[in-house]
């Protein structure tokens, strides 16, 4: 497992209880995805990580999972920017970024997902996203909000830099509303998300979705399901052996 010092500073101690002691049922047991909610990657490994979930919880492994901030394009704009121009601009030509769009949506279709890039008409700026899901993380169903503001930029191709949009994904993920909206219209988080953003950056994450086990690097990409299974059955028997050591 890499940067260990790093990514246990960047995402805290997992598995301590009040008193500072290691409580032996939740060593190994806390995932943290680095994403971003425009990363077509992290989406498909979202799915990719629900498969290797539900296999190892036929083994009596369960875990919990938790979504941290990062920004693709720290840079952009409040407003966001026309895709098809940023994405040209990026990529250096309309024909690399349509040939990028063709590799996520077949990559997305392996895993049940129907991405309409065709839809797609804003690349937005994601820290009120970001907002969103720490707010869930504190309300409600983190990954649920998750999985909502995805479903909304990729299969539905919703601007998910709009408030009023992520208010609708607030209230598909069963987040209490008007709270959800009150919080949205105002900055509450704002500076600790750009904070988050910054950490991740320093601590060595280069690429998104990057996974941490208790604080500690696994890898980063959408990895194949059986892939992360095993990734996870390791890290958690490392940090448990080295627990007893």
């Amino acid at each position: 497992m890499a940067n260990d010092g790093a990514s246990s500073a960047l995402l805290g101690d997992a598995g301590e209880t009040d008193t500072g002691r290691a409580d032996a049922a939740a060593i190994g047991a806390r995932i943290d995805i680095v994403s971003d909610a425009i990363c077509p990657w992290c989406y498909v490994g979202k799915r990719q990580l629900e498969r290797a979930l539900a296999t190892l919880a036929g083994e009596g492994l369960n875990f919990q999972v938790h979504w941290n901030p990062f920004q693709l394009n720290p840079d952009m704009p409040p407003e966001g920017r026309d895709r098809a121009a940023y994405r040209a601009w990026k990529f250096g030509s309309t024909e690399k970024a349509a040939a990028l769009d063709q590799r996520i949506t077949e990559a997305a279709a392996s895993v049940g997902l129907g991405f309409r890039t065709d839809l797609m008409t804003r690349t937005p700026n994601t820290i009120d996203a970001h907002r969103l899901i720490w707010f869930a993380g504190q309300n409600g169903d983190q990954d649920a909000a998750m999985e909502a503001v995805f479903r909304a930029y990729f299969i539905e191709g919703r601007d998910i830099g709009e408030r009023g949009v992520l208010v609708d994904c607030a209230e598909q993920a069963g987040l209490p509303l008007p709270g959800a909206a009150a919080f949205l219209a105002g900055d509450v988080a704002g500076a600790e998300m750009r904070a988050a953003d910054a950490a991740a950056r320093e601590a060595g994450v280069s690429g998104v979705p990057s996974f941490f086990l208790d604080g500690y690097g696994l890898f980063s990409g959408a990895m194949p399901a059986d892939t992360i299974a095993e990734a996870l059955r390791r890290g958690r028997a490392l940090l448990r052996d080295r627990q007893h050591a």
